[in-house]
């Protein structure tokens, strides 16, 4: 076999669609090739370390401290509104419920949380890091589920700013966002968060006997300053009237920090 060719690299201008030009890096071949990373290392695997902000405090799931207070949570969505786009759930019975998250626990990948309301100090949701791909800086947040007392608060904002200042400050460079296309209220939340939706993986998976489309969001890490800037803003206790009705939506905060 011959030993690979060394090539050398060029750069030229190119006009994109937008009519402002911008450079292009090719080979020897003239192939276009993607932009230089010097002295890029891969980030560590996220550390089992919790995260607290002013409303929400992350902690790595544990059955035993959080199981009572996680079932109570999940039970106050009735109808089971909650378990429709999960492999698993809802759970005829308690030992059902304790025996998957006993399963879910402790690995190394997903890595599930607990997200506790500092208010009333009980886990009221969960979420994972997963597909965790330090080699490619690549990380994603799924298995969310957020109970009746988590959804549409603080809480859960502050949850999904907290994970991803994690991830970005590590030094990963793409965080994603997964879910079945049909799940709208999931797409929504993606996109408020500042997510970029990336396309449809059609017939992608089989589960509770259907088929599953899944929709692909990211925030990459050139993107993640502005938003940094945006979630603190929408975060302030000024932000919230005595009520605590937000004054302004994350979304123009967003806006505002480009």
């Amino acid at each position: 076999m011959a030993a690979e060719t060394v090539t050398t690299e060029t750069t030229t201008a190119t006009e994109p669609d937008d009519g402002a030009p911008t450079a292009r890096r090719t080979n020897a071949h003239g192939q276009p090739i993607g932009p230089a990373l010097p002295g890029w290392t891969p980030p560590p695997h996220p550390p089992w370390e919790a995260m607290e902000g002013r409303y929400c405090r992350i902690e790595p799931q544990d059955p035993a401290r959080h199981g009572d207070a996680l079932h109570a949570a999940f039970a106050a969505d009735a109808a089971g509104r909650i378990w429709t786009y999960r492999s698993e759930g809802p759970f005829a019975s308690r030992p059902d419920f304790d025996a998957w998250l006993e399963a879910t626990s402790g690995q190394d990948d997903p890595m599930v949380f607990a997200f506790i309301d500092l208010a009333t100090g009980k886990a009221v949701g969960s979420g994972a890091y997963m597909r965790i791909a330090p080699e490619a800086a690549c990380i994603e947040v799924g298995s969310l589920l957020f109970s009746p007392l988590m959804q549409r608060t603080r809480v859960a904002t502050e949850a999904m700013y907290l994970m991803m200042r994690r991830a970005f400050e590590l030094g990963y460079r793409r965080y994603e966002w997964k879910c079945d296309a049909l799940n709208e209220p999931s797409c929504r939340a993606a996109r408020r968060f500042g997510f970029t939706y990336e396309g449809t993986f059609r017939q992608a998976l089989v589960y509770k006997g259907r088929n599953r489309d899944t929709a692909w969001f990211s925030i990459i890490d050139s993107e993640w300053p502005a938003l940094r800037r945006g979630f603190e803003a929408w975060l302030d206790p000024a932000n919230f009237d005595s009520e605590g009705t937000q004054k302004q939506r994350l979304g123009e905060f967003f806006s505002s920090s480009l």
